[in-house]
C-alpha cells in the first residue's frame, strides 16, 4: 500500500496547479479545490524571477510563459502633463520590467493546461471543515459532501480560509499601510508599450501597463493607517478609491470612471503573511497562503513556483509526510525570511505626501536611469540574468526511486 498518496489542494491559481503538476508526476493522486466557478483569469503583470525561472524551464512552460510576455518594453515615470521623466527600458540595468513577464491569467492557463489531464479539478467549492486523525485527513466542502484524504495543502492565497481552519489566528497578517486596487481597462491613444508610473501628492501613485489582450492594466495605490478599509463590501471601496484619486492629476478621470464601469477592480490592504509554522499534522500550506511577501518584492510568484516544487520533491523523497514537511522548511523557510524582509522605507518612500516629495522621487528615477548610472550598473550585472545563485538551492529530486519510497516501510 502507498502511503501520503491522495492529496487535496485548496486554490487553482499558482502554487496550487504547481504542486499538482510535480506531485503528479511524482505519483500521487491529486485533486485541486477551487472556490471560483471556473478558473480566474483577471489579474495583474506577474515576474517570474531566478530559482522560479529554473522550475518553469524544468517544467517545460518557459517558452509559453516567454510567448505570452505582456510586451512591456520598460517603465517610465512620468509628470502630471505625461511628461517622462525617467525611463528603464527592459533590456537595461535596473529594469523594473522582466523578459518572463506575463499577466496572472495567462500563467494560470498554462498551469491549467499542463495539469488538467493528470489532476482532478473541482470548481465551485470550498473547504469548510477539516477533521484530523493519525492517519487520514477528513474533509467537508461547502456542498456538505465529505472525502478522505491522506494530505491537506493550502493554496488559496494571502486571504485563505484554509489557512484559518488548519491554524486558527496562529499566521498573523501584517499590513504594510498600502492599498491597491487593479483592473483592466480599455486602451487610448496616450497608452504605448511603456508601462507609465506616476507620482501623485497625497501619498497616492497610478500604474498603466500594456497587456497582450488589446486593452491595459490600471493600477492605483495610496498609503493608509486604516486597516479596515480591505473589510468594506465592494460598494463601499469603489467610493474610497475614487474619492482618493480625486484631485489627483494625469489620468485621473480616466481611472474614476473605469472604476464605475469595471466588474474586476481587485482591492486589497498590502499585507505579509508571517507564520511561526506551515505545516499541522497531515495539513499544511504554501504560496500566498503560507508567507505572502506582497507585490511590493516583486517574488511573489516565485516563492510560490519554487515553494510547489521543493514541497513536492520532498514528499516524493521520505516515507513519512512529517520528515517531508521538515526537510521542506528547513529549506524554504531562509529564502522566504530573505524574501519578505522589505527595503527601509518601503512603502513609504515612493508615496510622498507633498509636491517637493514628488519631485524628488521623479528627481532620483531620472538620476538612477541615467545614462552614466546605467554604464555602472552593467559592470555589475549578472550575465544570467535569470538565474541568481544564492537564491536557493534546487534539488534533482527525479535522481531520487519514487515508487520505492512512496511504499510502507
Amino acid at each position: 500500500m502507498h502511503v501520503n498518496k491522495k492529496v487535496l489542494i485548496s486554490g487553482a491559481s499558482i502554487a496550487g496547479p504547481t504542486l499538482a503538476f510535480w506531485l503528479s508526476k511524482y505519483g500521487f493522486d491529486v485533486t485541486i479545490v477551487e472556490r471560483s466557478k471556473s478558473l480566474r483569469m483577471g489579474g495583474q503583470n506577474l515576474d517570474i524571477r531566478g530559482a522560479g525561472r529554473a522550475v518553469a524551464r524544468m517544467m517545460g512552460i518557459e517558452k509559453e510563459i516567454l510567448a505570452a510576455n505582456t510586451g512591456e518594453i520598460g517603465l517610465q515615470f512620468v509628470d502630471s502633463d505625461n511628461k517622462v521623466k525617467a525611463a528603464f527600458p527592459s533590456d537595461g540595468a535596473g529594469s523594473f520590467t522582466s523578459e518572463a513577464e506575463i499577466l496572472r491569467g495567462d500563467l494560470v492557463n498554462i498551469l491549467y493546461q499542463h495539469t488538467k489531464d493528470d489532476v482532478k479539478y473541482v470548481f465551485g467549492k470550498h473547504i469548510t471543515a477539516i477533521d484530523q486523525h493519525d492517519n487520514k485527513v477528513n474533509v467537508t466542502f461547502s456542498d456538505d459532501n465529505k472525502e478522505v484524504y491522506d494530505l491537506l495543502i493550502a493554496a488559496d492565497g494571502v486571504r485563505s480560509t484554509t489557512r484559518a481552519l488548519i491554524f486558527g489566528d496562529e499566521p498573523k497578517v501584517k499590513f504594510t499601510g498600502l492599498y491597491n486596487a487593479w483592473y483592466t481597462i480599455p486602451k487610448t491613444e496616450t497608452d504605448t508599450q511603456w508601462a507609465r508610473w506616476y507620482t501623485a501628492t497625497g501619498s497616492r501613485v497610478m500604474l498603466i501597463r500594456p497587456d497582450n489582450h488589446g486593452t491595459v492594466r490600471a493600477s492605483f495605490s495610496f498609503l493608509s493607517d486604516d486597516a479596515d478599509i480591505q473589510k468594506l463590501s465592494a460598494g463601499e471601496q469603489k467610493k474610497i478609491l475614487k474619492e482618493k484619486l480625486s484631485g489627483a492629476g494625469w489620468e485621473e478621470k480616466r481611472l474614476t470612471e473605469e472604476i464605475e464601469k469595471s466588474d474586476d477592480v481587485y482591492f486589497d490592504g498590502i499585507s505579509q503573511i508571517h507564520a511561526p509554522r506551515w505545516f499541522n499534522g497531515r495539513t499544511g500550506m504554501i504560496g500566498d497562503a503560507a508567507y505572502c511577501p506582497t507585490p511590493l518584492t516583486g517574488m511573489g510568484t516565485t516563492l510560490a513556483i519554487v515553494g510547489a516544487y521543493l514541497l513536492a520533491g520532498e514528499l516524493s523523497q521520505h516515507n513519512k509526510h512529517e520528515d517531508a514537511f521538515i526537510a521542506y522548511e528547513k529549506r524554504m523557510r531562509p529564502f522566504v525570511e530573505k524574501v519578505q524582509s522589505l527595503p527601509p522605507g518601503v512603502p513609504w518612500l515612493a508615496h510622498p505626501k507633498s509636491k517637493f516629495g514628488v519631485a524628488v522621487v521623479n528627481t532620483v528615477a531620472g538620476i538612477l536611469a541615467s545614462s552614466f548610472v546605467k554604464r555602472i550598473g552593467k559592470l555589475f550585472e549578472s550575465k544570467n540574468k535569470d538565474v541568481t545563485k544564492d537564491e536557493i538551492e534546487l534539488p534533482d529530486f527525479k535522481a531520487v526511486q519514487h515508487h520505492d519510497l512512496l511504499c510502507d516501510s
